[in-house]
């Protein structure tokens, strides 16, 4: 799936901010003795708080384990993730979940919608798992936001691809998250349907001051973000901003690091 290029109108916000991410000397290992094979080599970065960031790199260079690592899904073999100002390495996998559902929201590349609920059941899904009533005006207006109200009875099947990626994408920020992590969200979608959502993260950014963590094989998809960071190995390789953040730069790059 390739997507156009973002408008270069993109907000591009203030350095200095306090992060919503930081990863210190992160390690992960999977096995042991011989057989193990180190996914992630004591990776340093720090991802301010309203901010867009795209992490890039071939298959197996640890993006997907850098994700999970970094939102609490995967433990890290060392070094440590502090995310929304949490540590996380002191946390029981009970505060770990619920750390996940009340400040964090997840955007798949396959969806992970309910096929028995409707649309606006299931944006609503994780109010309803904290025990939580939806407000139906927050529900309505960002339904409204995605270009969803209209089809709020719906289910998941009655959907285009795109469609259900902005269900998705409504149901990550129903809880008014501080960071987003999103794994492909585009990678299933067609052009216009991937620039649809990639706008609406880009405006969860700019609009809501949410964060957002963004796996992506697509130069151009990245190009929505105001960091791009290369992994390769299990190391961080490179690191675009500012005016660097442009797909060709980033197509550039990538082929330069033979990546």
């Amino acid at each position: 799936m390739k997507t156009t290029q973002p408008p270069r109108t993109v907000h591009r916000p203030a350095t200095g901010r306090s992060p919503a991410l930081d990863l210190r000397s992160l390690q992960k290992t999977h096995g042991k003795g011989r057989q193990a094979v180190t996914a992630l080599h004591g990776i340093d970065h720090a991802i301010p708080s309203g901010s867009f960031t795209a992490v890039m790199g071939p298959s197996g260079s640890g993006k997907s384990t850098l994700l999970h690592c970094a939102a609490g899904l995967e433990r890290p073999t060392s070094g440590s993730v502090t995310l929304a100002g949490q540590e996380l390495s002191g946390l029981s996998e009970r505060q770990l979940t619920l750390l996940r559902r009340d400040r964090i929201g997840f955007v798949f590349q396959d969806f992970h919608l309910v096929p028995a609920l409707s649309v606006a059941a299931n944006v609503a899904l994780p109010l309803r798992l904290a025990g939580r009533r939806p407000d139906p005006h927050r529900l309505e207006e960002l339904l409204s936001n995605v270009g969803l109200l209209e089809k709020r009875h719906r289910r998941p099947a009655e959907l285009s691809g795109g469609q259900q990626q902005r269900a998705a994408l409504a149901r990550a920020l129903v809880t008014h998250p501080e960071v987003v992590f999103a794994d492909e969200p585009t990678g299933a979608l067609d052009r216009t349907s991937g620039r649809d959502v990639l706008k609406l993260l880009r405006d969860a950014v700019d609009d809501l001051g949410t964060t957002v963590v963004m796996v992506t094989h697509d130069p151009q998809a990245a190009a929505w973000a105001d960091e791009v960071v290369v992994l390769a190995d299990g190391w961080l390789v490179d690191r675009l901003t500012g005016p660097d953040v442009t797909a060709e730069t980033i197509a550039a790059r990538m082929a330069a690091l033979g990546v």
